[in-house]
């Protein structure tokens, strides 16, 4: 069995670069509760906004899964190469691809891993943490390797059917698959549901304006994390001390593959690899940055959106680029 590595140490306050003043004057100017890490893992050269502060982690927690997916591999205890079969209680809404297959679709596990991040898939999401044995085993795993706020809240199904319940409690009680057929516009997943979707759709209407925003509330988050933790997990996979090598390359490989390109990538030109997470007034996008001087992790978390989404996402992408060009001497050498 393979030793569990540790979290990263974090820097001291005192070892703050210049950097860190420059975002520090950015991100004041955001629209947002705003949350940001980066560090250079050649220089070790770091800037930390809020970085030990708790936000939402949003889908930005899937890259957790994963890790602990390919641990559970080398140690022989998950076959990632085994196939999966979709049945009706798989399915999930929101992001993601999965939603649209027919029901039989066998995947392999990495196939599943591959889906829930570079399409934030929540049906994979869902197939995957049952697999690494439920939440309460990663929350333990993280535990362990010294993540102390790092964790998922609840599965994407209990993640939806939260929000039911606050309209209704009786709806606390609705099973995946009628959570699923709720937001679903196949007839196959809503035909036998119709009268539930009609009492959805009316209690929905009633409590519209009285809905409560939980974005204060981490009992209500899908999961929480911070700049810090984040930056340390993708330090581990880059640093290959989270798993064997050939895992850790092969999780980099599905980071960089990732399809949603509009924030930290989407003004480089250099490579990276990110994982997003956005819901309701979040929007989130941690990645590793590939710049001609080495690698770079950046976290960015915002919370309490007061701006169009699109916005924050440009102003994501924006800050990396400064980031990129700040340790490689400017645009000029980024190209």
């Amino acid at each position: 069995m393979m030793h569990l590595a540790v979290m990263p140490a974090l820097a001291e306050d005192s070892a703050l670069s210049n950097l860190n003043h420059l975002l520090e004057a950015e991100l004041s100017r955001w629209p947002a509760h705003t949350g940001l890490y980066v560090k250079h893992l050649g220089t070790g050269e770091q800037a930390r906004i809020r970085a030990q502060e708790h936000f939402e982690s949003a889908s930005t927690i899937k890259v957790a899964i994963m890790v602990r997916a390919f641990q559970l591999a080398d140690e022989n205890k998950l076959d990632l190469t085994s196939r999966h079969e979709l049945t009706a209680g798989d399915y999930r809404g929101g992001s993601g691809i999965l939603k649209y297959s027919d029901l039989g679709l066998k995947l392999t596990l990495h196939d599943m891993i591959t889906q829930m991040i570079i399409t934030s898939d929540n049906t994979a999401t869902d197939i995957m943490v049952a697999k690494v044995g439920g939440r309460e085993k990663l929350n333990e795993f993280l535990r362990e390797a010294g993540y102390k706020a790092l964790k998922l809240n609840r599965t994407t199904h209990e993640f939806f059917r939260q929000s039911l319940e606050a309209i209704d409690p009786k709806f606390g009680r609705l099973s995946p698959e009628q959570v699923f057929a709720i937001g679903s516009d196949r007839p196959a997943f809503t035909e036998p549901y119709r009268e539930l979707i009609a009492q959805v759709t009316t209690a929905e209407e009633r409590a519209r304006e009285s809905r409560a925003r939980h974005n204060d509330d981490e009992t209500k988050w899908f999961g929480v994390a911070t700049p810090a933790e984040m930056g340390a997990l993708l330090e581990g996979i880059e640093r290959c001390t989270l798993a064997t090598r050939q895992s850790c390359e092969d999780m980099k490989r599905i980071l960089r593959a990732q399809q949603v390109t509009h924030k930290i990538p989407h003004y480089l030109s250099v490579p990276a690899g990110n994982k997003t997470g956005d819901t309701g007034s979040v929007t989130n996008d941690v990645g590793i940055i590939y710049s001609l001087s080495g690698p770079i992790v950046m976290a960015s978390y915002n919370m309490d959106i007061k701006a169009q989404r699109t916005e924050l996402d440009d102003r994501i992408g924006a800050l990396a680029r400064r980031v990129v060009d700040y340790f490689d001497g400017g645009p000029k050498q980024a190209r």
